[in-house]
């Protein structure tokens, strides 16, 4: 299947979403939120995918090339014509709908960041399990300065990583962070030069994949609700986690590979 703003391809079991609008720096519309929110669907429960990786693609004008993770909401297309409060509230709900897919997706999500993320790109990044950088990368939150508000939540998101007066800060005046600087937050795992960039990001993406992917389920499920929850609660859900790991096949895989000396492979089941 051909799609308009999404290239897709899944290499050694890392899907590799790759947003296609390079024209408007792949500002998102109503179709590529449609498109990623399908794609994340039709995958879900794809055995051979073990990682998502969500990148961008390069703008090439007058033979320069650009990168480009994502600029943000199309902002000419909002000022093309009136939309009703309806279609209004639509667009927002695709928008959370996608974030929200890549937020509670059951398997680790990367989000390569290979050019600027602005607004709606920062949103879909802070969605992802982790955020890595090319060292040419920036990210910022410029919704207040258009009028508008950020989405995606971040609002719950960036406090957590950040704190909430630094949080206040990005959110109110909008200031663009570079690689270097996200990654000394915290907003930003690693930080890589941009010849090499994707290759040390599938490096880092099949390192995940080769863990066992009932237990990586688990992993993601069970830390992104942790802060939420008292110990007690969560020393129950965890011990239940690890009862449903001892269950499977891949549990036993793993005590045996262990003990033979030699690497796992897991099948998740």
């Amino acid at each position: 299947m051909n799609y308009s703003t999404i290239k897709c391809e899944i290499n050694d079991g890392i899907l590799i979403l790759r947003l296609n609008r390079p024209e408007r720096m792949n500002a998102v519309n109503e179709e590529m939120y449609s498109e990623i929110a399908y794609l994340l669907q039709k995958h879900r429960q794809d055995g051979e995918v073990r990682v998502v990786i969500l990148t961008g693609s390069v703008r090439i004008k007058d033979g320069l090339e650009k990168q480009a993770f994502c600029a943000g909401a199309d902002l000419k297309k909002h000022s093309e014509g009136e939309r009703t409060h309806a279609q209004k509230r639509k667009y927002i709900e695709q928008a959370h709908e996608a974030t929200r897919l890549l937020y509670r997706y059951p398997k680790p999500v990367i989000a390569a960041v290979n050019g600027p993320a602005r607004g709606a790109g920062a949103e879909m990044a802070f969605s992802c399990d982790f955020i890595l950088m090319s060292d040419e990368a920036t990210i910022a939150f410029p919704e207040i300065g258009l009028g508008t508000f950020v989405g995606g939540g971040v609002t719950l998101h960036l406090p957590r990583i950040v704190g909430l007066m630094k949080a206040k800060e990005l959110i109110y005046t909008g200031r663009v962070l570079d690689a270097a600087s996200a990654v000394d937050l915290g907003i930003a795992l690693y930080s890589y030069p941009m010849a090499a960039f994707m290759d040390n990001v599938m490096e880092f993406a099949a390192g995940i994949a080769g863990k066992a992917p009932i237990s990586m389920a688990m992993a993601k499920k069970h830390l992104q609700r942790s802060s939420m929850l008292d110990l007690e609660t969560v020393l129950q859900l965890e011990a239940d986690a690890i009862l449903a790991c001892m269950d499977t096949e891949d549990w036993q895989e793993g005590v045996n590979a262990f003990a033979e000396r030699r690497n796992p492979v897991y099948r998740g089941r």
